[in-house]
């Protein structure tokens, strides 16, 4: 199989706990034709000085600043206009890829003659230490199922650019991810995850994500700006959205 170029899209924000293992997980990926780039979104602490050490002895991982503070959606925007790969993933700065993630979603692609797959993933707590939690997917994902809820881990989405082209990313704090997974399956109408965990997802104590109020504030404002729905109709989808969040959703989580 050719070796394809995938593009790594990697926001940081005063990530100096967690970058350098990140940066050794793309790093330790059996499929090594990958450019990482890292976009740092006006870092406080160690990270800028971190992944330029990286950068210095691997010439794959590219490394930009932003001139001020501006949110993962404009520091992952700005990297994927910088990307040159034939296919892009996402790793945020504080997430881990297990060895096999990009040869084993590359070769699903090609056994399906697919354009975008993704994949389970499990979750970590802040200091590493594995919840025995993993988040699955429906076999199959239609556009109808995501619309109701993000069943991409961020982590895990890879799509084909020459396909796709390069999909805008929003520029707002929070749930960009989702109007990108939108986006192709608006397009190609049904999607299949790799059916295997094949990352972490770190719930770090301070993640905007980990706040019920501001996931429900972030996904009506998709309703809102991405779909383009009015107050009142964006509110009814909201009950559809939380029956799923609340009673579907649950049913992927397994434990291990």
């Amino acid at each position: 199989m050719v070796k394809s170029l995938v593009s790594i899209i990697t926001p940081s924000f005063n990530s100096e706990k967690f970058i350098a293992e990140t940066i050794l997980s793309a790093q330790n990926q059996t499929h090594q034709n990958w450019e990482m780039i890292i976009v740092d979104d006006c870092s406080t602490d160690d990270t800028v000085s971190i992944v330029q050490h990286f950068a210095e002895n691997d010439k794959r991982i590219l490394f930009f600043q932003l001139n001020q503070n501006s949110g993962a959606g404009i520091a992952r925007e700005t990297a994927l206009s910088k990307a040159k790969g034939d296919y892009i993933a996402f790793l945020d700065a504080d997430d881990l890829w297990k060895p096999l993630k990009l040869e084993k979603q590359l070769q699903f692609l090609k056994d399906n003659k697919a354009n975008f797959t993704f994949s389970f993933y499990e979750c970590i707590d802040e200091v590493g230490n594995r919840l025995n939690k993993r988040v699955e997917a429906p076999k199959t994902l239609s556009y109808r199922q995501l619309f109701f809820c993000n069943y991409v881990g961020n982590l895990t989405g890879i799509y084909e650019k020459n396909y796709f082209g390069k999909i805008a990313i929003s520029t707002t704090r929070k749930r960009q991810d989702w109007m990108v997974w939108l986006t192709i399956l608006k397009k190609i109408k049904k999607a299949k995850p790799v059916p295997e965990s094949l990352a972490f997802y770190r719930i770090r104590n301070n993640s905007l994500s980990a706040s019920k109020v501001d996931l429900l504030k972030h996904n009506f404002a998709v309703y809102r700006s991405f779909h383009g729905f009015n107050y009142v109709s964006s509110m009814i989808i909201m009950i559809g959205f939380l029956f799923t969040q609340l009673i579907i959703k649950p049913l992927y989580v397994k434990k291990i």
